[in-house]
């Protein structure tokens, strides 16, 4: 597949209105996408759990008009930037929807989750968005497969926010070329293609909010830091290394190596960004705390207890339905003290 084969080769039609709808889910990356290259293709293979519990909600109203134009109303308050930046974003996208300015358009969106939680909105936020105009192509007579429907809204998606794509999906998702993904892309997300053991099938993720400020640094600029990046090409080797690993070790249901990659793949993330020019440190000392804490309770109870961190303070803690009841007595023991708040958020897979 090449961008070519997402280009409507008919005519749509002509509505004077409607509306569609879409929910989307966030995600949390288990091999970290870090660093791109021309417009929003990844320098490295990544994949991800989609969430349950996390997703946003969008509806778009649109009408027919020669002044183009788009209003995002964030919790049904109006959000002027965000507005450009989706009139921006629309326009980015019309060799591949044509009709994208020929309506004005008012979209309505709420997440399940408050904002700076440490739950990547860009990607359930464009996710949704992405739904929603395949929803609008369709109704304005693009014909598609299911299949082919869910890859362009992935590839949609990822103009807007790289991992945004990997959220179309429930399950595993994975962007990225890589030989031993036979499917896989740089131009969208994919599922995940084999059969995956069932203790994957049930992983939880409880989200602890060490820091609901904003971001230190956007990912824009933290995907800009790996250009000219000292450690950047054997990062990116890494990466897809670690993602083949991951490819069998999702199969094998090996926790053991499961955790032992998520926690490598995490730190490294945070490791590229304090190795960067500018440096930035992310974690927080509680952070840090946390980390501890995990590493010890592992080692003394045996349990399948893992982190994950995305480029920010705030510990994904991920393990196994089954040891849910003494995991999270020691989160809520030991754990939730170092949080903002007595803040976090309770999450799982969904397939």
């Amino acid at each position: 597949m090449n961008e070519e084969n997402f280009i409507p080769t008919h005519s749509h039609k002509e509505v004077a209105n409607g509306e569609v709808k879409a929910r989307c889910s966030s995600n949390i990356a288990l091999v970290k996408y870090w660093g791109k290259y021309d417009f929003q293709l990844p320098a490295n293979p990544s994949i991800s759990y989609t969430l349950t519990n996390s997703f946003t909600e969008t509806s778009i109203t649109f009408k027919k008009s020669n002044d183009f134009s788009v209003e995002l109303y964030l919790d049904n308050q109006f959000q002027e930037k965000f507005s450009s930046k989706i009139y921006t974003y629309f326009l980015s996208l019309k060799r591949f929807l044509p009709f994208i300015d020929s309506y004005s358009y008012s979209i309505y969106t709420k997440n399940s989750f408050p904002h700076s939680s440490g739950i990547a909105s860009s990607a359930s936020g464009f996710g949704a968005l992405a739904k929603c105009l395949m929803e609008m192509s369709d109704m304005l007579g693009e014909i598609t497969t299911e299949e082919f429907k869910l890859m362009k809204a992935s590839f949609l998606a990822r103009m807007g926010s790289g991992s945004a794509c990997r959220s179309i999906y429930s399950g595993l998702a994975i962007w990225g070329k890589n030989s031993d993904i036979p499917s896989s892309s740089d131009l969208y997300a994919v599922s995940f293609p084999f059969e995956i053991a069932p203790i994957f099938k049930e992983m939880q993720d409880t989200i602890l909010l060490v820091d609901e400020g904003q971001k230190q640094v956007s990912s824009t600029v933290g995907h800009s830091l790996m250009n000219g990046h000292p450690y950047a090409d054997l990062r990116f080797k890494e990466a897809s290394k670690n993602l083949s690993d991951m490819s069998q070790v999702l199969q094998s249901g090996d926790l053991e190596q499961f955790g032992k990659i998520v926690e490598h793949e995490a730190l490294s993330l945070h490791a590229m960004m304090m190795t960067s020019s500018p440096a930035y440190i992310l974690f927080k000392p509680n952070t840090l705390a946390i980390l501890d804490k995990i590493w010890k309770f592992r080692r003394e109870s045996n349990t399948h207890l893992y982190f994950t961190l995305d480029a920010g303070a705030n510990v994904h803690l991920l393990y196994p339905e089954k040891e849910k009841g003494l995991i999270f007595s020691f989160i809520k023991n030991d754990l939730l003290k170092y949080t903002e708040n007595g803040n976090l958020i309770l999450d799982k897979v969904i397939f």
